[in-house]
């Protein structure tokens, strides 16, 4: 199952997932048919509560009730029982498919090769920083540099979607509390960030975190540990990476955050980036307004975004 929020001509976006690799059903509006054909009356605010609006972080906090709900539509598709309603991919437009996470949590120096080539130990617990939802990008829609920075840079990284809520959980069984996974490009304000030890200011800034273009189920992704990571900058391979190398793997970040904090459905956790950033490059590489920035990860699909000056 890919969950995506999209919308058609300018409307407000909703929440839809992915009908083969071409079209993209309204999940919504489905169900209301679904449970109309079944002589459900009050259709239309079950079918509301259900798949609220564009709040992807709602349809999580719905847990079973919605994922079962929806596993019952895909299996009246399936069986011709049920006629979705559903349209081209082409002719839709896909935003970041969260949009409204509790919490937006990101681990640093996550990779043996990234941590080597900034010239930083392997970490003994996860560095912990915030971005927030303000950073939230569409596919498609500009990186921003903020007025003052001149070495915005790139990273590519796997995020995590919190499907249930998770306290002291053991690494055993992390990943029973993770619904799915997505692409994130945590974009960084590399003067921002290094002007103190706390990186926060070169992470918060609006737009440097595009998010998509789908967020993938477990059932997609069975094993988040063997997938490929890569960025392109105007055509050309920037990083390629790969989770293996991971220091700390989701289930250990998972486990530990819930060490610290309650993790809640909707919750998103971007997992850290692997070596070929480019403030570490010799001579750095930094992204200038006009550039096109494209990641890929194993299962996720391809994420591309432009640079332009705030």
């Amino acid at each position: 199952m890919r969950i995506v929020r999209f919308s058609q001509n300018g409307q407000a976006p909703r929440l839809g997932c992915y009908l083969g690799e071409d079209r993209v059903m309204d999940l919504e509006s489905t169900c209301r048919g679904h449970l109309d054909s079944r002589g459900v009356v009050r259709a239309a605010a079950i079918a509301a509560a259900l798949f609220p609006g564009a709040s992807t972080r709602a349809f999580l906090e719905g847990g079973v009730a919605t994922q079962d709900a929806l596993t019952g539509m895909l299996e009246a598709i399936r069986s011709g029982a049920l006629q979705p309603v559903a349209h081209p991919l082409g002719s839709v437009r896909l935003h970041a498919p969260i949009a409204d996470p509790g919490k937006f949590i990101c681990i640093g120096l996550n990779y043996k090769d990234h941590a080597a080539e900034t010239g930083n130990p392997a970490p003994k617990e996860p560095p912990i920083f915030p971005k927030w939802n303000n950073a939230i990008l569409d596919p498609g829609e500009p990186i921003l540099r903020p007025r003052g920075e001149t070495k915005l840079d790139w990273e590519v990284e796997l995020g995590v979607v919190m499907g249930k809520t998770a306290r002291h959980v053991p690494p055993e069984r992390a990943l029973d509390h993770v619904f799915g996974y997505t692409i994130i490009n945590d974009a960084s304000a590399r003067e921002f960030q290094f002007l103190t030890t706390q990186w926060a200011a070169g992470k918060i800034p609006d737009t440097l975190a595009p998010v998509g273009p789908y967020i993938a189920d477990r059932a997609e992704i069975p094993d988040p540990h063997v997938l490929d990571l890569k960025t392109w900058v105007n055509g050309t391979l920037m990083q390629n990476g790969n989770t293996r190398n991971f220091i700390f793997d989701v289930r250990y970040l998972v486990s530990y955050l819930s060490g610290i904090m309650t993790l809640a459905p909707g919750d998103l956790i971007a997992t850290g980036t692997p070596a070929g950033v480019g403030f570490s490059r010799k001579p750095p590489i930094t992204l200038q307004p006009g550039d096109m920035v494209r990641l890929q990860i194993t299962g996720l699909g391809t994420l591309e975004n432009p640079v332009k000056d705030a």
